[in-house]
């Protein structure tokens, strides 16, 4: 791509030009083509019902069965060592994404480092079908998740860095909205398909060795190759700032100044990212937890669990397209309160009402996907109106920073409160005051024009 493009593209941004349809669309493409690593791997399908499963226990341990105290334990064990795995992912993220981010913005070199880790993610993706059905291989499996969230989170820094490449100020809401609700709808597929293949029989392939699991990995990475290209070729780089690149070392101290001056020069920015660290890990927690509610707490079983969260997406991918309209006309703060209001107040009534049956989390657990997805998409889209030009992939990387620094608030609280009670449904209540707590925090944010480039 030339400097000519490049300059074009700022300018565009800077002047409020509209972006070309295909430039947002293969943007928003990105978000479908990550989707299955979020959806698939992570959450329904490959770390819930395969790699914390009795497969990965030893044989004579998982011969016990159900209800046997040393065969729970040892399901516990590898729920704690996935997440012990996933702490330690977090950590590395905090301590890179920024810098990377700022890096990438030095450089001009946005879309290269969105590709890099792109690729890697795919890797890490791919290799998961290496992962036999047998304890020696569970820190492998465990490794590569972890690994490919790594590299997924800092392609996403660069990834949300481009968004005002694409869009306008009259149209970021609009088109973050598309992004999510394009993610959301490509995890919809992904876990329909998957549904599809079970229901057959998985076509005749053999299913000892966990193979069916292993297959679906694959089927992920050659996913992400597919629907990753189009942005690659459709959104232009933008031009570095020579000024700005400095050793990697030394991006620490340039980030550490950086952060004052925010604190100084864009306040509003800075207390943003402290809100949206407490009411995004909330927003994780729903995702995160919301398939052991529906299993423990209403009795929901493998299908309906896989049925729910297909149903989930939808809801979120349609929810969050609509609001992108909400969010160019009354504002991105308005929607993010809204949307803050609305999980409250709906995750204490999935709480007070859960005796009455699994009629309850149908409800209400779509309800909370109506305004989990507005709440992210509005976010990032709040972030990118309070951003100061060419500061975009730095920002976007202390984003993840901080909602990664916050990102023990859900899980613990969860944990206390079912300690607490006895019961797993308390847990919905740990939730909830996370996604209070960061609408209160929300209230202090007001929305105002970023600082000018220095």
């Amino acid at each position: 791509m030339s400097s000519t493009d490049g300059a074009s593209a700022r300018v565009a941004e800077a002047s409020g030009t509209p972006a070309p349809r295909r430039g947002v669309v293969a943007w928003a493409f990105w978000d479908w083509a990550t989707q299955p690593f979020n959806t698939v791997i992570l959450t329904f399908i490959f770390t819930a019902l395969y790699l914390t499963s009795d497969a990965f226990l030893d044989p004579s341990v998982a011969a016990l069965g159900e209800g046997d105290p040393t065969y729970e334990a040892g399901l516990a064990e590898l729920a704690s060592g996935l997440g012990l795995a996933g702490f330690l992912a977090g950590l590395v993220i905090a301590v890179l994404a920024p810098v990377m981010g700022q890096r990438a913005d030095a450089a001009g070199r946005r879309k290269f480092w969105l590709a890099i880790n792109t690729a890697a993610l795919v890797a890490c993706t791919a290799l998961l079908f290496f992962v036999e059905a047998a304890p020696a291989y569970f820190v492998l499996g465990i490794a590569l998740v972890s690994i490919g969230s790594v590299f997924n989170e800092i392609a996403g820094v660069n990834y949300n860095a481009m968004l005002l490449q694409v869009s306008t100020p009259a149209t970021v809401g609009r088109v973050s909205g598309l992004g999510w609700g394009f993610g959301y709808l490509g995890g919809i597929l992904a876990l329909v398909l998957v549904v599809v293949a079970d229901a057959a029989g998985w076509f005749g392939l053999p299913t000892e060795n966990g193979l069916p699991y292993r297959v679906v990995a694959l089927g992920c990475a050659v996913w992400t190759v597919l629907f990753a290209l189009p942005i690659l070729f459709a959104v232009p780089e933008v031009p570095g700032r020579p000024e700005r690149r400095v050793g990697f070392l030394q991006s620490y101290r340039l980030l550490a100044r950086d952060i004052a001056r925010l604190f100084r020069e864009a306040r509003q920015t800075f207390w943003f990212l402290l809100a949206s660290a407490v009411f995004r890990d909330g927003l994780s927690g729903v995702f995160s937890f919301g398939a052991v509610i529906a299993a423990q707490v209403f009795g929901f079983e493998f299908m309906q669990v896989v049925v729910f969260g297909i149903a989930a997406n939808l809801v979120a991918g349609i929810s969050t397209i609509i609001s992108g309209r909400f969010d160019d006309r009354f504002g991105a703060r308005r929607v993010i309160l809204s949307a803050l209001t609305g999980l409250v107040v709906t995750g204490l009534a999935v709480f007070v009402l859960r005796d009455i049956g699994d009629i309850a989390f149908w409800i209400g657990g779509l309800l909370l996907c109506c305004f989990v997805g507005p709440a992210q998409a509005a976010s990032r889209s709040f972030l990118a109106r309070v951003t100061p030009a060419g500061r975009e992939g730095e920002i976007f990387g202390l984003y993840a920073t901080t909602g990664r620094a916050a990102s023990f608030l859900s899980p613990g609280l969860w944990a206390l409160f079912i300690a607490l009670f006895g019961a797993t449904a308390w847990g919905i209540l740990g939730i909830v005051v996370v996604l209070a707590a960061g609408l209160v925090l929300m209230l202090f944010v007001r929305e105002q024009a970023p600082a000018p480039l220095p």
